[in-house]
C-alpha cells in the first residue's frame, strides 16, 4: 500500500517494527497520533524518553527499576535464600501476579541459543554465579529455574545447573504444567502456581 506521505510511511516503519504489531496496525496507531493534539503527542513521546533515561537494571537481580535496587530486593519481607531464574521480566511479572512466590529473582536477559547467536556471555549468568555463592550459605538455599519448556530454555537450564553445582544448595525447577514450547507470560495464572509449588529437583 502506497501512503500519501514519506513522514507517514517513516512513522509507520518505526511502528511496525515493534514485536507482535503489523504494517495495519501500525498504520491505525500512527493515524490516531496524528489527529490528536500536540500536547498530547508531546505527552506521549516525553514518557518515552523519560523512560529511556529514568530505568535501569537492578544491580542485583537485573530487574527493571527507577533505582539501584528493585522494590523485591530491598523488600526485607521478600526470602533471600530462594531465588527464581526467570528469561526476562514478563516472567518475572507472571509470577508475581500470583501473589504465591515470596522469594527473589534473578533475571538472565534471554536464554541461550546460538541459532540467534546468543551465547553465555549475553546474558546475566556471572552474577547469578555470584548470588549463588550467597545463598549457598544460607539455611535451605534453593535456586529455582522457571525458564521456557523450549530447547533453549532446557539448554540454558543445563547450563546453568553445570555451573552451579559445586555449590552446597538445592536446584530445582518449576513442574512441567507447562506446556512444551510455551513461555511462562503465556500460562495460566492457576498453572503457573501449581508448577512452582510442585517444581522438582533439577535433574540433567
Amino acid at each position: 500500500m502506497e501512503l500519501p506521505s514519506r513522514l507517514i510511511e517513516a512513522a509507520v516503519d518505526q511502528m511496525a517494527s515493534l514485536p507482535g504489531i503489523g504494517r495495519k496496525t501500525a498504520l491505525r496507531l500512527v493515524l490516531n497520533l496524528l489527529r490528536r493534539s500536540d500536547e498530547q503527542v508531546n505527552s506521549f513521546s516525553e514518557s518515552f524518553q523519560l523512560m529511556r533515561q529514568g530505568v535501569r537494571g537492578c544491580a542485583t537481580c537485573h530487574n527493571l527499576t527507577e533505582a539501584n535496587k528493585c522494590s523485591i530486593c530491598i523488600n526485607p519481607l521478600r526470602k533471600e535464600n530462594v531465588v527464581c531464574v526467570v528469561e526476562d521480566l514478563r516472567d518475572l511479572l507472571a509470577i508475581e501476579a500470583t501473589g504465591q512466590f515470596q522469594g527473589r529473582y534473578h533475571v538472565l536477559g534471554g536464554v541461550i541459543s546460538p541459532m540467534e547467536g546468543v551465547g553465555p556471555n549475553d546474558l546475566n549468568i556471572e552474577t547469578l554465579v555470584a548470588r549463588a555463592e550467597q545463598v549457598a550459605k544460607q539455611d535451605e538455599g534453593e535456586i529455582i529455574f522457571a525458564l521456557p519448556a523450549t530447547m533453549e530454555g532446557e539448554t540454558t537450564a543445563f547450563y546453568l545447573f553445570r555451573k552451579l553445582s559445586s555449590y552446597s544448595l538445592q536446584v530445582t525447577s518449576i513442574a512441567r504444567g507447562i506446556a512444551v514450547g510455551e513461555d511462562l507470560q503465556h500460562a495460566d495464572e492457576a498453572t503457573l502456581v501449581q508448577s512452582l509449588r510442585q517444581r522438582l529437583p533439577y535433574t540433567n
